[in-house]
């Protein structure tokens, strides 16, 4: 028995120290196969550095060799330290870029409205416009809003939506590049606006925004949309016109459309390049969950392109819902703007 036992311990030290020299030799050939790359490995992995992988026409440095890779290694706190400097200058460059392009934001309300729907608005999205501009029937100072001279009523709100552009035109044709309209129930990514219209030149006529077929083309005024420069110079001179820009009215948006057409303007593709809408004339649960807008409903009629409901409805860089109540306009806030996974960074296609 005692003899037994010797031999049963000598075999498990030997297959113990077999085990051991062939992780060594293992260890010691991915390290590239000498004594001081794999005491630098050693070094480097007990003090949790990250190894990062580069393709063989990459530049690197303190390099080994590691298969068809070169492997670079780096301290950890060299590594976040350089990350975040990389995504600091990044996030720098989209911040100066978007500081260029100037948006002037008008709101649609009303008197009843203006505290209800105006507030979360002026406290949420339209703080990030370049200018922001809230249009009433009745002069309010304190708020302020604009006092236009019309009356208050939907079969109004195409006399209502001429006032407005026209006062933007004689006051403040020169304070942006880009001009917005939306309602006090949109909830507007200014920054992904202004990411979309920078693209473009805005002293060429662009009418952007949700794109509808029906009536000639349009765009939805719930959803927001957007003139370049040039194209608010058009619709000013289109205004003073009757015989090019009707007085009468079916629905405010779809006459901004047949004005337009008649000085050649028309709307513009805001899909991005997945085919997805960046302007939504619903909330997002409508568009997100599949079925929930019947397919015999206006949307699918109206929409120019092919509507996508479900998760790739919508654009990771969308611009504008529709129909967001007042305590909706802060869940949006805090979802667009708080609410991250952590340790995930976000980066810009």
């Amino acid at each position: 028995m005692a003899m037994a036992r010797v031999i049963f311990l000598g075999f498990a030290i030997g297959l113990s120290f077999g085990i051991f020299t062939t992780y060594v030799a293992l260890d010691y050939y991915r390290s590239g196969g000498s004594l001081n790359s794999y005491l630098r490995h050693e070094k480097f992995s007990q003090s949790g550095a990250h190894f990062v992988e580069f393709d063989d026409d990459d530049e690197v440095h303190g390099t080994h060799s590691s298969g068809t890779k070169r492997v670079r290694l780096v301290p950890s706190m060299n590594f976040d330290k350089d990350m975040n400097d990389k995504h600091h200058r990044l996030s720098q460059n989209i911040s100066d870029r978007l500081k260029k392009v100037r948006v002037l934001c008008w709101v649609m309300t009303s008197p009843k409205t203006l505290y209800a729907k105006g507030r979360p608005v002026k406290e949420t999205w339209g703080k990030r416009c370049d200018k922001l501009l809230f249009m009433s029937s009745k002069e309010d100072k304190s708020f302020p809003a604009v006092g236009l001279d019309v009356p208050e009523g939907h079969e109004k709100l195409w006399h209502k939506t001429r006032a407005a552009w026209q006062y933007i035109y004689d006051h403040h044709l020169n304070d942006a590049e880009w001009f917005l309209k939306a309602d006090d129930d949109t909830y507007i990514i200014v920054e992904n606006l202004k990411f979309f219209c920078s693209k473009y030149n805005p002293e060429k006529p662009y009418f952007f925004g949700r794109h509808f077929k029906t009536f000639g083309g349009y765009n939805s005024g719930g959803a927001g949309y957007v003139f370049s420069k040039e194209t608010l110079r058009r619709f000013g001179k289109l205004l003073k016109d009757p015989s090019l820009c009707s007085l009468q009215s079916f629905a405010e948006d779809v006459e901004v459309g047949k004005c337009l057409a008649n000085a050649g303007v028309h709307p513009g593709d805001t899909r991005d390049s997945r085919q997805r809408e960046t302007f939504h004339p619903f909330p997002p649960e409508h568009h997100l969950i599949s079925g929930y807008v019947p397919k015999d409903s206006w949307l699918y009629q109206y929409n120019n392109h092919p509507v996508i409901d479900g998760p790739d409805c919508c654009a990771d860089h969308s611009i504008a819902f529709h129909y967001i109540s007042p305590n909706m306009m802060y869940q949006m806030e805090y979802f667009v703007y708080h609410l991250r996974p952590y340790g995930l960074e976000h980066h810009d296609d």
